[in-house]
């Protein structure tokens, strides 16, 4: 019986997050793939721990893809520096995670999820009313 209702939980779970997903803009999108890949971070590190060595692995890959996606998400031509800044940014920590995956160490990881910390604190302290003016090109990439 119990294992119905997980199986419910997690439908649920799938179905609040693509609902919240599609009716996301932009900035909430950004919000949600930050909080995305530092909770991939904090499952790999209890996956690491418990020498679960392909769940870790394939949380620490899914939280690289998400950082590629974040990466993608860069407008160069209008964010400048600081799309430049975060690209770097961004493959430091791919190349991070890549090390902490092969070496088994959780510092690695902690020291990635410290970088998304410090990025999702500073996009989540931007106003609500600068949020939707001039953050992002008309293809949706942030700048």
């Amino acid at each position: 019986m119990n294992s119905g209702i997980g199986q419910g939980a997690q439908h649920y779970r799938q179905v609040a997050v693509h609902s919240g997903v599609a009716s996301a803009g932009p900035h909430r999108l950004i919000q949600m793939l930050l909080a995305g890949a530092l909770e991939k971070l904090a499952v790999a590190k209890g996956n690491m721990e418990r020498r679960e060595v392909a769940e870790k692995g394939r949380n620490i890959g899914l939280a690289i893809s998400i950082i590629d996606g974040l990466k993608g998400s860069l407008d160069h031509e209008k964010g400048g520096e600081i799309a430049q800044n975060l690209e770097g940014l961004y493959e430091y920590m791919g190349y991070t995670l890549v090390q902490a995956n092969a070496d088994n160490e959780s510092a690695k990881l902690d020291e990635v999820s410290g970088l998304l910390l410090k990025i999702k604190g500073a996009w989540d302290t931007i106003p609500e009313e600068f949020q939707k003016i001039a953050m992002y090109s008309e293809e949706g990439k942030v700048l």
